[in-house]
């Protein structure tokens, strides 16, 4: 498998970047602009000079500490009560119709 490799290019903005690559041609790391070609390269000399003595520090073990538990994912979900089911109304009765029949006779 070929070596890692920086490569310096021009952006957009016709300003100087930097990328590493792995070996099997993967972007790794990308750097940000500098405006002329001497920076892009002194960046990458600093990384190359300190990445093999650089520590991994993990921001996240100390951001899940201070986060307090999540309620959600450790609590059962409460089970719905089942909804009686609607009732239907009374059919209503037709209303009687008044006839002769059912006058009061004076």
């Amino acid at each position: 498998m070929p070596a890692p490799k920086f490569e310096i290019y021009k952006d957009k903005k016709n300003e100087f970047r930097f990328r590493l690559k792995a070996g099997n041609g993967e972007i790794i790391a990308t750097g940000e602009s500098y405006p002329n070609k001497k920076l892009a390269e002194k960046c990458i000399a600093s990384i190359q000079k300190n990445a093999p003595i650089a520590k991994i520090e993990d921001k996240t073990i100390e951001a899940e500490a201070k986060k307090p538990a999540d309620k959600k994912a450790t609590a059962k979900k409460p089970v719905a009560a089942k909804k009686p089911a609607a009732k239907k109304p009374a059919a209503k009765k037709p209303a009687a119709k008044k006839t002769a029949e059912n006058k009061p006779t004076e």
